[in-house]
């Protein structure tokens, strides 16, 4: 709720409040507070083709998912009931997993249907929990030890992910918590942690005993968050410990490794469910201000950044880092989704606007791109080349009775538009960091004021933003706003005066604010290249702003006429540079018409929307094109054609 004009407080005492106080009340002084947080007073409501796609995903999943595939919370309460059930290692992560994406995306816009089915959902998921704080799918014999029963299922004795499925059901109680003030939700968490703490602090037992090593020891990451949360010194101790098992044999040895700057893709564990217990480290520092565990973080994130994200904003190859962007192996949508949670971290702790650049690349292309425009299914490969298939027959092995369209990509999809909420607008010690270029309209307070951000633009389809900034009454704050790396030749004014910006940077306007004040931002949207290497030699990949353009043939029929003799054309990048914008259909976010050197025009399209009628592209033949190297101010590996100078 927001507080009225005439009760302003100090803008020092509201500064980081969330940051640096358990939800329960009590105080949890951080050693390291971020320099950046998401905005947790902040009311946003989007609009436009992004939250076309958060209303069809409400609707037509997240409504639905838990009725429609019953088995979700019923494994979990029938859970000692023979005959057992022929569990996945990972099945009791759906529950949490889909909690977590559901108050995420109720926090991009309140749905009052949602959150009532959201009530109701974790009501009876409290109801599931043992008295001991159990919360998984094992019966009593099995629980927390990486065992199951022999049920002719997939997973080998010895190979089950009990930790890392409580892992995900305390990540998605706390921020129900939180959202809601619910305090039988923190209780439940809390819950959690004690027999995690009784099982592996008190018992002695450490983690790794319980085998499945970058899976299991993600509770690192829950018994920091939790900590936060409650203040339970023992959650904060079985954090530590459980980073000092990272260096047991066979697990992933996170801590030394990213301290001896060794890359993600040569640790021992480089599969994507790493990146879930590296985030315990991004944490922990904050917690303990020890900067042995920031430096190790910085390190492997931009280890990914440099070598395994892919153009599309996916990260993955085939499950795991290989060290290669230009690998052709699935780009899984739980990894995406495990490379924007762990950006979210890197962006608190630094403050780079730059990771907010990755966030918005990410989010505008392999999240969109991993959804139905119906929002009704969501795909396990979002590739770089090819087209959409639902995750429900690409790994229709996860499939059970009474939770048909459940899968670990399913339940998680959802959350890469959720995480807007955590980017999109945030604070720092002087007030307001707006990141989030797109119509929309936010609500928060500073320093007590009530103050409205709105924006009126068609971004990413052109560069241009209007942002009116309205507080209730006058008020002296900060507002920065992010300028991309990629936008070489800003613009922004303030009431039609120009302000000196840099890319890759933010441009700060501290001032007193009057209500009706209006900015005005131009991003440069002039094409970029990224020459590609390896598999995608002799092929370049071209964007629009934050957007991916992709070469789709709709009459194509199939991939083998798609890539036939009549397939893709060749482009010069003076073709690109002349071509046009497309009035926008409805089912797409940017067009861009361009001849090739037949003098054929051919429309490229955003990837988010490419691929569910015809195969595409996004690694094109392009004449012309100019390399450019990876640096930490151009990890898209981009470069403008010389004709655009």
């Amino acid at each position: 709720m927001l507080i009225p004009c005439n009760q302003a407080i100090p803008l020092a005492a509201l500064v980081f409040v969330l940051a640096s106080m358990g939800s329960s009340g009590n105080a949890v002084e951080l050693a390291a507070k971020p320099v950046v947080n998401r905005d947790a007073d902040a009311q946003m409501a989007l609009s436009g083709p992004v939250q076309r796609y958060i209303e069809a995903v409400s609707t037509n999943w997240l409504l639905r998912a838990p009725r429609d595939n019953p088995a979700m919370l019923q494994m979990l309460a029938e859970r000692d009931r023979p005959p057992y059930r022929n569990l996945l290692p990972w099945s009791g992560e759906f529950a949490g997993k889909y909690l977590t994406g559901t108050v995420q995306v109720l926090r991009t816009s309140e749905n009052a249907k949602l959150r009532a089915a959201t009530e109701r959902f974790v009501h009876d998921l409290l109801d599931c929990q043992e008295s001991d704080g159990y919360l998984g799918p094992f019966p009593r014999k099995y629980r927390l030890t990486g065992k199951a029963p022999n049920t002719g299922s997939d997973a080998e004795p010895g190979d089950t992910w009990d930790l890392w499925n409580h892992y995900h059901a305390l990540v998605g109680l706390l921020l129900w918590h939180e959202y809601a003030n619910d305090s039988k939700a923190l209780a439940a968490a809390c819950r959690i942690g004690d027999l995690m703490c009784e099982k592996f602090l008190d018992a002695g037992a450490p983690v790794s005993s319980t085998g499945s090593f970058e899976m299991n020891q993600a509770i690192a990451h829950g018994m920091a968050l939790l900590y936060r949360r409650a203040g339970e010194q023992k959650y904060l101790e079985l954090a530590e410990r459980t980073v000092e098992d990272f260096q047991a044999p066979g697990a992933g040895d996170y801590l030394r490794m990213g301290l001896n700057k060794v890359e993600f893709y040569q640790t021992p564990k480089p599969r994507w469910e790493s990146l879930h217990p590296i985030m315990g480290l991004a944490e922990l520092y904050q917690i303990t201000g020890n900067r042995q565990y920031r430096e190790a973080f910085e390190h492997l994130w931009w280890s990914v950044a440099k070598l395994d994200r892919h153009n599309n904003g996916g990260f993955s190859s085939g499950e795991q880092a290989q060290g290669n962007p230009y690998h052709p192996g699935a780009i899984e949508t739980c990894c995406t989704i495990a490379w924007m949670a762990m950006s979210v971290e890197m962006l608190r702790m630094t403050g780079d606007p730059i990771v907010a650049d990755e966030l918005e690349l990410s989010t505008l292309n392999q999240v969109v791109g991993s959804y139905s425009p119906t929002g009704r299914w969501s795909t396990y490969n979002t590739p770089m080349n090819g087209r959409r298939i639902p995750s429900t027959q690409d790994i229709a092995f996860q499939i059970r009775p009474g939770s048909e369209e459940l899968n670990c990509c399913s339940v998680n999809a959802a959350r890469g538009f959720g995480m807007i909420s955590d980017w999109a607008l945030m604070r720092d010690e002087d007030g307001l960091v707006l990141n989030w270029y797109g119509p929309s309209e936010f609500e928060t307070t500073v320093g007590g004021v009530s103050v409205k951000l709105r924006e009126e633009t068609d971004y990413p389809r052109t560069g241009n933003i209007t942002l009116h900034v309205s507080p209730c009454q006058t008020a002296r704050f900060s507002l920065k706003l992010r300028i991309p790396h990629w936008s070489k030749q800003s613009r922004v004014a303030l009431n039609g005066e120009e302000l000196a910006v840099k890319p890759g940077a933010y441009a700060a306007i501290d001032r007193r604010w009057e209500a009706g004040e209006v900015v005005t931002i131009q991003l440069d949207m002039t094409a970029r290249y990224w020459v590609g290497e390896r598999e995608c030699a002799g092929k370049t990949s071209v964007y629009r702003g934050p957007v991916l353009l992709t070469f789709e043939e709709a009459k194509s029929s199939n991939a083998a006429e798609f890539a036939g003799p009549n397939g893709p054309p060749t482009f010069d990048v003076r073709d690109i540079e002349r071509g046009q914008l497309a009035e926008t259909p409805a089912d797409a976010i940017v067009v861009l018409n361009v001849q090739d050197a037949s003098g054929k025009t051919h429309a490229l399209r955003d990837f988010g929307t490419a691929g569910y009628e015809a195969p595409y592209l996004t690694w094109l033949k392009i004449d012309g094109a100019p390399a450019a190297p990876f640096s930490k101010q151009n990890p898209s590996r981009t470069a403008r054609a010389a004709v655009a100078e």
